[in-house]
């Protein structure tokens, strides 16, 4: 099946979850700036952060060096993205997994089954579960074909990456890696300052030459 070239934005995103089942009490907003009375406007609690960067070969070379820091993954939901142009629903389906417990789901939710259909799997057979679930696949297209910028498959050079709140610890969660990087403690009240003080350190040489396009939060707006 392939995957079409999804527009990301928090209303994307959301459509999506709506499809899939997922009741009304989470939702993705973005983050609009990274001044310290921007970061603090951003709706509490946020359990997610999802971060739009550039692909480059730097980023590809320190992927690479990054690749010793993964942990095993207990007690974490990871899923490795096998399908091009599938990053944006792998950073949400990471999200949400990683904090399943906090959910609500409508009746039939296709991502709860499909998250407990996968919950004692490996990473890599989750990606093929994920390859052949028609339900994300429909839902992912979709949305995608409601994107007000559609962007060519052969000119996509974009990539997601979620950093996750999981029961006080912040993890690093990137579809592309054999697994999630532990990034250490955090807190509810100042995840969103953390994980993006962090994913500035990590990533400033890639950050300063070639700018991040978006951060997306996934809050609790009640």
């Amino acid at each position: 099946m392939e995957w079409t070239p999804m527009e990301i934005n928090p209303e994307m995103l959301n459509k999506m979850m709506i499809n899939l089942g997922v009741g009304e009490s989470w939702r993705f907003s973005d983050v609009l700036g990274f001044e310290k009375d921007q970061l603090s406007a951003v709706p509490k609690p946020c359990c997610a952060l999802m971060l739009l960067f550039p692909l480059t070969q730097q980023h590809e070379s320190f992927r690479q060096q990054q690749a010793d820091s993964v942990t095993d993954g207990s007690g974490v939901y990871f899923l490795k993205q096998t399908a091009s142009n599938s990053c944006g629903t792998i950073a949400m389906l990471h999200a949400v997994a990683n904090n399943k417990s906090k959910m609500s789901f409508e009746g039939g939710s296709a991502l709860k089954k499909f998250l407990d259909e996968t919950a004692n799997m490996s990473a890599d057979d989750r990606a093929k579960h994920l390859e052949k679930n028609k339900a994300i696949w429909e839902a992912h297209n979709e949305v995608a074909a409601q994107g007000q910028c559609r962007p060519e498959a052969d000119k996509v050079n974009f990539h997601f990456i979620a950093f996750v709140n999981v029961t006080g610890q912040l993890y690093e969660f990137d579809g592309r890696m054999n697994g999630p990087v532990k990034h250490g403690a955090t807190k509810d009240d100042s995840f969103v300052m953390v994980g993006l003080t962090i994913f500035f350190v990590i990533y400033f040489i890639l950050i300063v030459r070639y700018g991040i396009v978006k951060v997306i939060g996934f809050i609790n707006p009640e």
